[in-house]
């Protein structure tokens, strides 16, 4: 028999059985800040149309700087077009349904429904952003007139591109909007040509700039086979800007545009919830939005080609 002794003791799994743990609210990893609905002027409609009256032929309007004589003066009138785009509020939905029982049991300490509403409206908000840039009808990328379209001219982000992007959206740009990707890959050609870009504080966090302009960061804004775009828009109404539309006062209003209705419950103690955010986005004129196409992402320079 051996003299060792083994000592016994209380250990973790067992104890865990007595003890209270600190239970977190779900965290969902899909969130993201969301900047670009934050940097959007946001302008109502009613009935979820938006139409957009636009000058034609604007170059026909005329007028003259007047002499000190007799002369005739121009006659004109400014004509709009016969057409004009109306934009439709598109409507991001999606049923909520919580079993009574979970709700009734479950919450403590944090309220089942109230988390199961608070994550699923975080996810609308998500593809809010998502349809905002990338939505076929009204979406950003859809809506750059084909002159605003620009390609890179070496494939990296250069300082170049972007001061050819700053010359379609020359009226009181607001910001550049991309791929967290393209700002590395810019901020890496700046470095390597000696001239980092200086950064600006905006909603507490740091972002690059470039001639003043922030660059924003979005993943919605896509990466294909090592290639993106970079944006740059002029916002506001007043600009004659890139501006979102939103219907308000609507049934169950939580926030600007954002529904939330409760359906009932089921014979199956379901309890059910209809959320929706209705919204669009309209470019009021061609140069207040423009593109830099073919963007590449994976361009690095190894440590001595950065003092050639």
């Amino acid at each position: 028999m051996s003299d060792e002794t083994v000592q016994l003791a209380l250990g973790d799994n067992a104890a865990r059985q007595l003890a209270n743990a600190t239970k977190t609210a779900p965290t969902l990893a899909t969130i993201s800040p969301r900047w670009l609905t934050h940097l959007l002027q946001w302008v109502p409609v009613e009935a979820g149309i938006y139409r957009l009256n636009k000058v034609k032929n604007p170059q026909d309007v005329q007028v003259l700087c007047a002499k000190r004589d007799e002369s005739e003066l121009p006659t004109t009138f400014v004509d709009y077009e016969d057409r004009p785009r109306e934009y439709f509020l598109n409507a991001v939905s999606t049923v909520l349904d919580v079993h009574t029982r979970v709700s009734d049991l479950y919450s403590s300490p944090h309220d089942q429904i109230k988390e199961q509403l608070r994550l699923t409206i975080e996810t609308i908000k998500e593809k809010q952003e998502s349809e905002l840039i990338n939505n076929a009808d009204y979406g950003l990328l859809a809506s750059v007139a084909e002159h605003q379209r620009i390609s890179t001219l070496t494939g990296a982000p250069t300082p170049d591109d972007l001061d050819d992007l700053l010359t379609k959206v020359w009226k009181e740009p607001a910001f550049f909007l991309t791929h967290p990707l393209a700002i590395a890959a810019f901020g890496r050609e700046c470095t390597r040509r000696g001239v980092p870009p200086p950064t600006v504080s905006l909603f507490g966090s740091q972002f690059l700039t470039w001639r003043g302009i922030p660059l924003i960061p979005s993943d919605k804004v896509h990466v294909t086979d090592g290639k993106t775009q970079i944006i740059l828009l002029r916002v506001g109404d007043k600009r004659q800007g890139v501006v979102g539309l939103f219907q308000p006062g609507l049934p169950g209003e939580q926030s600007p545009g954002l529904s939330v209705r409760f359906m009932g419950i089921s014979r199956n103690a379901i309890a059910s919830y209809l959320i929706s955010l209705y919204c669009s986005l309209a470019v009021q004129t061609d140069d207040a939005l423009a593109v830099l196409d073919d963007v590449e992402v994976g361009k690095y320079h190894d440590y001595a080609d950065s003092y050639k």
